[in-house]
């Protein structure tokens, strides 16, 4: 385990000369109203990073940290309010090039699940005589083949979280934006797209930048694993993940390398929530009855 952590002060960096990844971001702030009167709630602040090619990347962190708002910067969704996102050097913006597989699941309620993972390819104009068998091999690879002819409407909340990958995957997007996309799998069927996702990206490479709450799926999954700081959102550590692939072929998670980071990220982002202010949690001992808090704790929280 390595902490790879850049020393440089995020403020610094807005004329850095160093290469850059094929993501890269610098002193990269962010903030969102509710309405024009209202002040701005900050989300980010001064985040900088940088992704290389054929790298997976997890993100973990207190919930509201921002990772949500660092992938729609990346996709160009939205823009930063000050420093600057680059994407292959360019400004980013939502296109065939760049996969998101969102929180929700997006799919297109008139539409069967094979139309649904067909739309994007149709957008990209893939010929006809590949379509189908593109179809056919994603909707297998998350298990939907028997569901291809399904609206969203009769699918599972995990079902639908598979068809929206699926949609997402069958593009074969260059750069794949991932926001817990297992968050609403259950347990057996997560833990069998885990593997197949890291099948997925060996074989094909590219980026991967995969949010989760999950520090033991953030561990297994990635390359290197990105902490983030509570809100306003920063990057307060990056870690190399020192196991060897491919990973399905043994149990990662028995390995001491697993075991010690794993242990280390849990003790960094339950030490963080329980210290916030402004968390439902700060200054709470695991197993605490938050009734039973003085009026001083009260008022704090």
């Amino acid at each position: 385990m390595r902490t790879v952590s850049d020393p440089t002060p995020a403020s610094a960096v807005t004329n850095d000369t160093r290469p850059r990844g094929r993501i890269s971001l610098r002193a990269v702030s962010k903030a969102f109203r509710r309405s024009a009167s209202d002040a701005p709630t900050p989300a980010l602040a001064d985040v900088s990073f940088d992704v290389a090619d054929n790298s997976f990347v997890t993100m973990v962190g207190p919930s509201g940290c921002g990772k949500t708002t660092l992938l729609r910067l990346i996709d160009g969704l939205i823009e930063p309010d000050s420093g600057e996102v680059l994407v292959d050097g360019r400004k980013p913006v939502p296109g065939p090039d760049i996969g998101f597989v969102f929180q929700s699941f997006r799919l297109i309620p008139w539409l069967t699940v094979a139309a649904n993972v067909a739309f994007g390819l149709e957008i990209n104009r893939v010929p006809q005589e590949l379509l189908r068998d593109r179809i056919e091999h994603y909707l297998a690879l998350v298990g939907l083949t028997r569901f291809a002819d399904a609206y969203p409407s009769e699918l599972s909340g995990g079902m639908k979280q598979r068809a929206a990958l699926a949609r997402a995957l069958a593009t074969e997007p260059a750069i794949l934006l991932m926001d817990e996309p297992f968050a609403s799998i259950d347990a057996q069927t997560r833990g069998l797209m885990q593997f197949e996702l890291m099948r997925l990206w060996q074989a094909r490479k590219g980026i991967i930048v995969f949010v989760t709450h999950s520090v033991d799926e953030a561990v297994l999954l990635a390359d290197r694993v990105m902490l983030m700081g509570p809100r306003p959102g920063r990057v307060l550590d990056v870690f190399d993940v020192e196991l060897p692939r491919p990973r399905w072929e043994y149990d990662a998670r028995s390995r001491p390398e697993f075991i010690d980071l794993r242990n280390l990220l849990w003790d960094r982002v339950k030490t963080m929530v329980m210290s916030d202010p402004n968390s439902d949690f700060f200054r709470r001992a695991v197993g605490d009855d938050p009734s039973a808090r003085d009026d001083h704790d009260t008022q704090a929280t």
